[in-house]
């Protein structure tokens, strides 16, 4: 299992603080002071997890992000931001972010958010591709082997945690669920955070999935309650 996590922010004594705390913990650490660094990295060293800061002297995190993303789409990425700024605008403005974190943070909580998109991406127990890797649904399939999501047999990038929304409601077909339940089966049992990080990945991936992303015939909404895969 990959536990190599890269840790970008340009003060470097919070570098410190968050990587003596994951070397605890058991993860293997690099640290980039800014954007630009961050990407070389990512391309040499092959990090499992992107801890990304969003204020960065350069290009800034949101950008970087967005590079990422497009470059590794299975790369697990946890943007970090400031206590002042609006979540609101943080969660609108993701550029395919898989968790956030707000400064100043509890570093078990880091580790817990970590540890929980690890094993999203994870796939070490897969030991050899079949049939049986496979759920399809009409025009679309997933591919439990490689992580990978299809729909009309074009592969379609997803991020590890849009994989795993996508994975619950396919397998829960009809079923109305709601933001509470996504998030516990998405992130864990133990995630504490604004429910709206699950609204900002039901727009990204209906971004993807859908013809109309306003009119969506896969993903619908349920007033009142939260989402359905119908």
């Amino acid at each position: 299992m990959n536990k190599r996590i890269l840790i970008v922010d340009d003060e470097e004594h919070i570098r410190q603080f968050t990587r003596i705390n994951l070397e605890y913990a058991g993860f293997d650490i690099i640290e980039a002071p800014t954007g630009e660094d961050a990407i070389e990295l990512c391309e040499q060293k092959n990090p499992a997890v992107v801890i990304l800061d969003i204020m960065l002297p350069g290009i800034d995190g949101f950008e970087v992000c967005k590079i990422l993303r497009e470059k590794y789409p299975k790369l697990g990425i946890i943007m970090v931001t400031a206590k002042s700024q609006d979540v609101d605008k943080i969660l609108g403005l993701q550029q395919g972010t898989d968790d956030y974190i707000i400064k100043p943070f509890n570093p078990q909580e880091l580790v817990l958010r970590i540890q929980s998109l690890i094993r999203r991406i994870n796939i070490d127990e897969i030991e050899e591709e079949s049939s049986e890797n496979k759920i399809i649904d009409g025009i679309f399939k997933l591919d439990l082997y490689s992580r990978s999501f299809y729909k009309n047999n074009k592969e379609i990038d997803v991020t590890p945690t849009e994989f795993t929304i996508l994975k619950n409601f396919i397998e829960r077909k009809g079923k109305a669920l709601t933001r509470e339940e996504i998030m516990k089966a998405t992130w864990g049992e133990e995630y504490s955070a604004d429910t709206k990080i699950v609204d900002v990945n039901i727009r990204r991936i209906r971004a993807k999935i859908e013809e109309n992303p306003a009119k969506p015939e896969y993903l619908e909404t349920v007033w009142g309650t939260g989402y359905r895969w119908s």
